[in-house]
């Protein structure tokens, strides 16, 4: 099974990007939007992974997940993988939380590497992707719409709590993934 963990979102925060992506789409640009109901902080991306996998990766979760504390995320600003003049990816960042994810990313990636899960080449970022580029077609309308969105929302403020990590499954289709929650680890309470 095609699988991965990330942070799942509040729906009000779906519900914010989705109000985002709607602004960004009056560029007529060619991007594939993620589904607002899809939308999540990737933790780590697993692929296809095996039964025995699955409940090595379960035990991960929880352990990882118990030793770490509930903590806000602050989605601060619009941006672009590489960059928003050659805008690929497309993505929400977040500020407050950021070495938090980073920190539940990395004891992910060295824990599932002792169960022969490949390790990430790029280093990680935490963002929320909200759409990726298909062409170049209206690209400069991309671009100063994302730099518009940022300045109009003066820094935009969204935030909440994160409290458990999810491992999904991830079905792809023609009419873009379907994700199910496997397993749901919760943070420690504050």
């Amino acid at each position: 099974m095609r699988a991965f963990i990330a942070i799942d979102l509040p729906q009000e925060i779906k519900d914010y990007l989705a109000k985002a992506q709607a602004k960004l789409k009056s560029s007529n640009a060619d991007v594939k939007w993620v589904n607002p109901q899809n939308i999540h902080l990737t933790l780590k991306f697993l692929g296809e992974i095996d039964e025995k996998q699955l409940n090595q990766i379960t035990q991960i979760l929880e352990d990882i997940a118990g030793n770490k504390t509930q903590f806000y995320i602050h989605l601060t600003s619009f941006g672009a993988f590489p960059n928003i003049k050659s805008a690929r990816v497309i993505w929400a960042g977040i500020d407050k939380g950021d070495s938090e994810v980073k920190q539940i990313a990395e004891d992910l990636e060295k824990e599932s590497e002792k169960i022969g899960i490949p390790k990430e080449e790029r280093p990680f970022s935490s963002h929320i992707t909200i759409g990726r580029t298909r062409s170049s077609k209206n690209r400069n309308k991309l671009s100063q719409a994302l730099e518009n969105l940022t300045s109009e929302s003066g820094g935009f403020s969204a935030e909440f709590t994160a409290v458990k990590i999810t491992l999904f499954q991830s079905t792809l289709t023609p009419k873009g993934p379907i994700y199910e929650t496997l397993k749901e680890a919760h943070l420690k309470t504050i």
